[in-house]
């Protein structure tokens, strides 16, 4: 089934800075703040939520299309599109700027300090659904606030369903603007965090909102995730990984579990335990797009944890 991924492709710079950042800001001075890190390690990945949920569900052998934007300094990435088989044909390149792009400076204590430029990700709104006529699923991701707007319009009047997974970008809209895309949307996900944002700008509880969608997934971190379908929460375990590497795409390595469930018929149960092993695995690796597992591991490594294999 093909699944159109509606969100950013985006570079992470990654700096790391070698002391702490308590150190060089005085609490005092916080008003005239002027300080520079030197930062001697640094690293640039390939991302974005549209690009990390693309590659994780090829992982597990779905059809994922890409729709984004991207600007001038694009090729690497589109490169490495075709390298890996993942279709261009919705990314559209928007002349004059960049493509979106993260500034992530960490310290010691793993502190973060983060610039986002969304480049190209602010023209999403000009790409259509309605251009990918084979799409039977879909998902929109964070992206431009008028593209995410139209692309839940674009999916309910094609009438295919969709996951409203606002991520970062739920902060952007009001309570009548997240009702809309509940009341458009056949599941929505969202961490712990959103989904407290959720209830407060929506003034609604979750059990409440849940009966708006077939499925709304509230992820955890390391406490797992719950699942309200049916009247029912299906709760999730965590999986435990092989290390603690890097949490960078492990929501939209989840999301990639979830969208081939979804796609396959998968009882939510069994859905939610693929997605909490996709997360598992990816955090084991830098990077949103860095880990290269065979389906034949997927399923062992599901296998592992639960004790029978989802395929």
């Amino acid at each position: 089934m093909t699944t159109l991924i509606c969100g950013s492709l985006a570079f992470d710079n990654i700096m790391v800075f070698p002391d702490r950042f308590k150190n060089h800001i005085l609490p005092e001075q916080i008003h005239i703040l002027n300080v520079a890190f030197l930062v001697p390690e640094m690293r640039r990945e390939y991302g974005g939520c549209a690009g990390n949920i693309a590659y994780n569900l090829m992982l597990l052998g779905g059809e994922p299309l890409i729709m984004a934007t991207v600007g001038d300094d694009a090729a690497p990435y589109l490169e490495r599109l075709d390298r890996l088989g993942l279709p261009r044909l919705h990314v559209r390149h928007v002349p004059g700027g960049f493509t979106a792009q993260a500034f992530i400076t960490t310290d010691l204590d793993d502190n973060q300090i983060t610039a986002f430029h969304p480049g190209a990700m602010s023209f999403s709104h000009l790409n259509k659904v309605e251009h990918a006529p084979s799409a039977k699923l879909g998902i929109i991701a964070p992206d431009g606030r008028e593209g995410m707007l139209q692309h839940a319009r674009d999916f309910a009047a094609a009438g295919v369903p969709f996951v409203f997974d606002p991520g970062q970008g739920l902060p952007m809209f009001n309570g009548d603007e997240l009702l809309d895309f509940m009341s458009l949307a056949d599941y929505a996900c969202f961490n712990d965090y959103e989904a407290k944002l959720l209830t407060d700008r929506t003034g609604r509880s979750l059990t409440d909102l849940a009966r708006e969608v077939k499925a709304l997934i509230v992820t955890r971190g390391g406490e797992g995730s719950d699942i309200y379908a049916d009247g029912v929460c299906h709760t999730i375990p965590c999986v435990a990984a092989d290390a603690i590497v890097d949490p960078t795409g492990c929501g939209d390595a989840y999301r990639s579990g979830l969208l081939y469930g979804i796609a396959n018929g998968f009882d939510w149960p069994t859905t939610g335990r693929l997605a909490a092993v996709m997360g598992a695995i990816k955090i084991a690796h830098r990077g949103g797009q860095n880990h290269q597992p065979s389906r034949e591991e997927i399923a062992a490594r599901y296998q592992r944890a639960f004790g029978s294999a989802p395929w």
